[in-house]
């Protein structure tokens, strides 16, 4: 089968890499296209545009950069219709996808959803508009189920496929000594985001912290596609490392994180180091969130745990001096790292379900060839 794959953005990237190898174990006839990144290229995806030409991120950016949008939107829809899929396959990336859903449902196309759009978080009556142009919606998170059952859509619940993507990890065991970290050194890694903006916002008020903290190492997980003059506020520090695609190698030595509310709040937690996470809208984002957000968390593990696990820094809380007392607390106070920690562990057991790729590809596949039977649940 011909399946057309989109993601737009770094964690996307990965989760749809992972997804690919299960479609092609499910369907050796596989072929597959469409947006993603080098991870999805390397699995086996004909890439037609990488995701680094997506990463716009919020109200303010999205209009500044709307004529960008509509002629990627224009050039994907072209795109599928010569390619002619049996399925197209969005992967998150709300703003992009759910019109790109809309386009494919007019168009007669069958519409998979792997990783559900945060429509919980706020403006839930997007969910309304996804039940119709969706055929088949596959969450990663396990509230989601019963969100979609308050608008009467049973949906499939597959696992975490974060979960998966950090038990398929393999640690480089020269990490240290290629990126000349010390061990008697306590390490901290820093994890700005993989989008402009994010990078925009955070890196000063990180550069702020790395400066009140001599002591530690300071090490940057940095993206390859973005300008590296993006990294300007960090780079001008001569005592900070950067590390690129090794993202997992270095929370694996870290002993504390500041991290960007994102993915990267869970992976954190998933490789048991004690973080604070930030994150500053604009102005008006901000003013629309408090509007119209429906969550009380924002990040991932706090979400899950349905409790505060780990503390969030956002929009004027987000402070050098606040997010510097929260680091030196989880680095030196050992009752409080222990009881971040334990959170973290209630967080895995809540997601180890069995491997998500593998669950979500059996599924599509199976939805696929079997319509007229109900398949197995994972």
């Amino acid at each position: 089968m011909k399946y057309y794959i989109i993601a737009g953005e770094r964690s996307g990237d990965l989760h749809g890499s992972n997804l690919i190898k299960a479609l092609k174990k499910n369907d050796p006839n596989a072929i597959l296209r469409g947006f993603g990144g080098d991870y999805m290229q390397n699995a086996g995806m004909e890439l037609v545009v990488h995701y680094s030409r997506l990463a716009f991120m919020g109200f303010v950016t999205v209009i500044a950069n709307i004529f960008k949008i509509s002629e990627l939107l224009k050039a994907c829809k072209s795109d599928i219709l010569a390619y002619k899929p049996d399925v197209i396959i969005l992967i998150d990336y709300a703003g992009f996808n759910m019109r790109i859903a809309k386009f494919a449902k007019a168009k007669g196309l069958r519409v998979f959803y792997y990783i559900s759009p945060k429509v919980w978080a706020w403006n839930t009556g997007r969910a309304w508009k996804l039940k119709a142009n969706v055929d088949r919606m596959f969450c990663i998170l396990p509230f989601e189920k019963d969100f979609y059952k308050g608008f009467d859509w049973d949906v499939d619940y597959v696992g975490s496929p974060v979960l998966d993507a950090v038990k398929a990890f393999h640690l480089d065991p020269d990490f240290l000594g290629n990126n000349s970290l010390l061990t008697e050194n306590k390490i901290v890694a820093l994890l700005p985001g993989s989008r402009k903006i994010e990078l925009q916002r955070m890196l000063p008020v990180m550069a702020e912290v790395v400066n009140m903290n001599p002591e530690y190492q300071f090490v940057v997980a940095a993206v390859k596609a973005l300008p590296d003059e993006l990294y300007a506020p960090l780079r001008s520090i001569p005592s900070v490392k950067f590390i690129y695609d090794a993202t997992y190698d270095l929370l694996s030595y870290a002993d504390a994180a500041i991290v960007t509310s994102g993915t990267a709040t869970l992976e954190t937690s998933l490789f048991k180091v004690p973080q604070a996470v930030i994150y500053r809208a604009s102005s008006i984002e901000y003013f629309l969130g408090i509007r119209f957000v429906k969550v009380k968390f924002i990040s991932l593990v706090n979400l899950i745990a349905n409790r505060l696990v780990i503390k969030e820094f956002l929009q004027h809380t987000m402070t050098p001096v606040n997010i510097n007392a929260e680091l030196k607390k989880i680095l030196e106070d050992e009752s409080y790292r222990k009881q971040m920690l334990s959170g973290y562990e209630e967080v895995y057991k809540i997601l180890d379900t069995g491997s998500a790729s593998e669950n979500a590809g059996r599924l599509i596949v199976q939805y696929l060839t079997q319509e007229d039977r109900v398949p197995e649940r994972a």
